[in-house]
């Protein structure tokens, strides 16, 4: 698995996104391409969670969702995905009322080639429950993984992300804008 302070492998995945629930509305394709260069400036939270259309990924993803802005505000892009493909993740935001008009990327690694290059494949095939926060050079800041069936804290996620931007020392358990060392 890669971590902290290596860079991210060169990689093309499909992003779905933010506000989509169709292929194309108004003329505009709800799909982009992503790569490791797509988002220039910007710090990248990536997670993955095994498969759509299951019960605790919607938990993690509307969690997320949910705190979009604040990484925006942190000049982060918050990227959620799966192997499954894109017209999977178009299919789950118009069926579950959680992920209608979801305001965050999603991506497809129908390949599992990101999947792999990070090493976060479980032995179903599928990928672990993996976040990543990378930075503005591509460089990974944070690793947290967590077996198949065990969600994470998004919350935590920010806090980790807002404390690495400090570029302080950050105390235990410092909340999101708190005092550093």
């Amino acid at each position: 698995m890669l971590g902290i302070g290596e860079k991210l492998a060169d990689f093309e995945i499909t992003g779905v996104k933010p506000g989509f629930n169709a292929h194309e509305e108004n003329g505009e394709s709800a799909f982009e391409n992503i790569t490791q260069e797509s988002f220039a400036g910007k710090w990248k939270v990536i997670f993955f969670y095994p498969k759509d259309f299951t019960f605790v990924c919607p938990t993690e993803i509307v969690a997320f969702a949910k705190l979009n802005g604040d990484f925006e505000d942190r000049d982060a892009v918050l990227m959620g995905g799966s192997s499954d493909n894109e017209f999977c993740k178009l299919a789950w935001r118009r069926e579950h009322p959680d992920l209608d008009k979801l305001p965050m990327w999603q991506f497809a690694d129908t390949t599992g080639s990101l999947i792999d290059s990070l090493g976060i494949r479980s032995d179903a095939g599928v990928a672990y429950r993996a976040t990543f926060v990378v930075d503005p050079d591509n460089v990974i800041q944070h690793v947290y993984v967590t077996n198949l069936n065990v969600g994470r804290n998004p919350e935590d996620t920010l806090r980790v992300l807002d404390a690495l931007q400090t570029d302080e020392l950050c105390p235990c358990n410092r909340p999101v804008g708190g005092d550093t060392l």
